[in-house]
């Protein structure tokens, strides 16, 4: 039995007390040692970047903008901020049309993203439109926000200007309201559809209509996706709508889109490729006939003077080649036209796939 006034060796108290003897400096005191400090949590979070309040990735510090600033640089498409405008333009006039009011189209800002951070972003309430590109055989969103269905609504159903959109919080969207926005859906899809016609052809035809975020999932939590955001204003009213497209949805007029400007040919310039296709065909060039070909010693031909003759192994209607240079083009055969020599083409010599 052990004594109830000796410590026990292998309780807490005594293995804390021996960690702290061995991690001891020699010769320094112990009390004079300062102690270990602990970060609490409020630091651990600005150290990881999940600051409280903070503002989005604009205020994201520490080893969380780090990790994240790599995730979200994705290859930039000059074409498709093109395409956007052009949208703008072209939906300037049909919502004109659409709601007989004074509509003005502008784009705030056009970002590349992760489709899973895209849709933990969404404002709530919303309606969120999935459509589908036919000829790319993919799909892209549509997101509506509460300032602009209740708009949207007041507008179609006659509501007097000047007044505030009265917005109902906590409650189902309506059958009424949601085939209004609907209507809107399909005015701003044919007005996309014709904003890349003069790229490529391209239907965007209208899915589905979905309130929750989880249902309209498109794509993979981790795929890029290019994120236009486009604010509408009708007068004193408006709100925003956002068109996503995953990269994925691009991939098939992918090349198109990397164009700076319309018809780019990614270095070919057709204008200097005619001109240099008629000057070539206009261009003259030297054909040396063949007769014969003989082996001779590097004396004899020293010993050559001006007189002196080769016999020619080459008789009328032989076969002999027609060279442009050192490029065999020709066989032919001789003949005499008038008081002239003449050869005659007969077939074009076969070349070897790296002589063309």
């Amino acid at each position: 039995m052990t004594d109830p006034e000796t410590p026990d060796p292998n309780s807490d108290e005594a293995l804390a007390a021996a960690w702290g003897a061995e991690t001891e400096t020699p010769g320094e005191d112990p009390v004079a040692q300062a102690p270990a400090r602990v970060l609490n949590q409020a630091e651990i979070d600005s150290l990881l970047g999940f600051d409280e309040g903070g503002g989005g990735d604009q205020n994201a510090s520490g080893i969380q903008k780090i990790i994240s600033s790599g995730l979200v640089s994705y290859e930039r498409l000059p074409m498709l901020e093109i395409v956007f405008d052009r949208l703008v333009r072209i939906m300037s006039t049909s919502l004109r049309n659409f709601t007989s009011d004074n509509v003005e189209v502008g784009i705030d800002n056009i970002l590349s993203l992760r489709f899973g951070d895209y849709l933990n972003s969404i404002p709530l309430p919303a309606m969120l439109a999935v459509f589908k590109a036919d000829e790319w055989d993919n799909y892209g969103l549509m997101v509506v926000d509460s300032a602009m269905i209740y708009s949207i609504v007041d507008v179609l159903l006659g509501g007097r200007r000047g007044t505030a959109a009265m917005r109902i919080e906590g409650r189902p969207y309506t059958t009424i309201e949601r085939t209004l926005v609907e209507r809107l859906i399909h005015v701003v899809l044919a007005d996309l559809s014709a904003s890349f016609d003069p790229l490529c052809p391209v239907t965007f035809r209208y899915e589905r209509l979905e309130v929750n975020p989880r249902f309209a999932t498109i794509s993979r939590l981790s795929n890029a996706a290019v994120l236009a955001r486009l604010r509408i204003d009708m007068e004193d009213r408006g709100g925003r709508m956002e068109l996503l497209l995953p990269y994925a949805t691009l991939e098939p007029v992918r090349e198109l889109l990397l164009q700076q400007f319309m018809g780019e040919k990614f270095g070919r310039d057709s204008i200097w490729e005619t001109h240099l296709a008629e000057e070539l065909w206009n261009t003259d060039v030297e054909l040396d006939v063949v007769l014969d070909e003989q082996t001779m010693r590097l004396s004899d031909v020293i010993a050559l003077q001006p007189g002196s003759r080769f016999p020619l192994s080459v008789g009328p209607g032989a076969s002999v080649a027609l060279r442009c240079g050192t490029v065999p083009l020709f066989e032919a055969k001789v003949g005499r036209r008038k008081s002239r020599i003449a050869v005659r083409i007969e077939r074009e010599t076969p070349r070897a796939p790296s002589e063309r």
